[in-house]
């Protein structure tokens, strides 16, 4: 008797599936045909566990989900050095001013900024990220990495500039009261505790923004991509998977 076993791309769930010859351990594998798949080659059986479907994108989730290197290569069971280079291949695809605003309908009247702190290698090396809510609806709509000085600021002011807003307020730090003519500038806690509670919510997705923390990045590139995930997912609506090989 004759037995025939289903394949299914595991990308697309398709069945327009062909054999594709062996790899060199002589696994079967097979090719999908499908055209709209990212999967192209795939097996049914892998010796290493980071090559099997869905694992890269456990590691992207768990990064923004606060664990570390360290922990996703324990849990996961794969090398610090894959964790590493896939969440690294990411950062092209990251954007810094949210795609959504006509579509949400935001009409960004006023916004509120504010800029965080945490630091790379050693506390000596200080790493803010700034962003700006919009002040009616607590979104996102920009942000930029950097030192705490007035040249980054204007980085994140020329991103808002699409905007036409009317109003900012801040905490009256100085490089908006530098930065921001004073007939749109309020300074006050009244109108930035939507940006104050989202403070706090990055801190309690990343680890590497948690006060007092002893979890930190060794580069620059690794802190700001990680960051970045947060906020292109939880804030954007990008498909932080969409262009991740399996």
């Amino acid at each position: 008797m004759t037995c025939y076993v289903e394949v299914r791309c595991p990308s697309c769930d398709s069945l327009e599936v062909n054999k594709a010859g062996f790899n060199h351990h002589r696994v079967r594998r097979y090719r999908c045909v499908n055209d709209g798949c990212i999967a192209n080659y795939f097996m049914l059986k892998y010796r290493y566990k980071a090559y099997q479907p869905g694992v890269k994108q456990q590691v992207v989730e768990m990064a923004i989900n606060g664990s570390g290197i360290r922990d996703t290569s324990r849990v996961l069971k794969i090398s610090k050095t894959t964790v590493l280079s896939t969440i690294k291949s990411k950062g092209s695809m990251l954007i810094q001013v949210n795609p959504n605003i006509k579509t949400l309908e935001l009409t960004c009247d006023a916004v509120e900024l504010d800029e965080q702190w945490s630091f790379v290698g050693n506390k000596s090396n200080q790493r803010w990220i700034w962003y700006a809510v919009d002040h009616a609806t607590n979104t996102i709509l920009a942000y930029v990495f950097g030192r705490r000085k007035d040249i980054i600021f204007k980085q994140l002011k020329a991103l808002l500039e699409p905007f036409g807003i009317k109003r900012f307020y801040t905490d009256g730090w100085g490089a908006y009261e530098r930065n921001i003519e004073k007939e749109k500038h309020e300074v006050g806690k009244r109108n930035t505790q939507k940006i104050e509670r989202k403070n706090l919510n990055l801190r309690t997705w990343i680890k590497r923004l948690t006060r007092k923390t002893i979890c930190f990045s060794k580069l620059e590139k690794m802190h700001d991509i990680v960051i970045g995930l947060l906020i292109n997912k939880v804030e954007f609506g990008v498909d932080i998977h969409a262009k991740l090989q399996i």
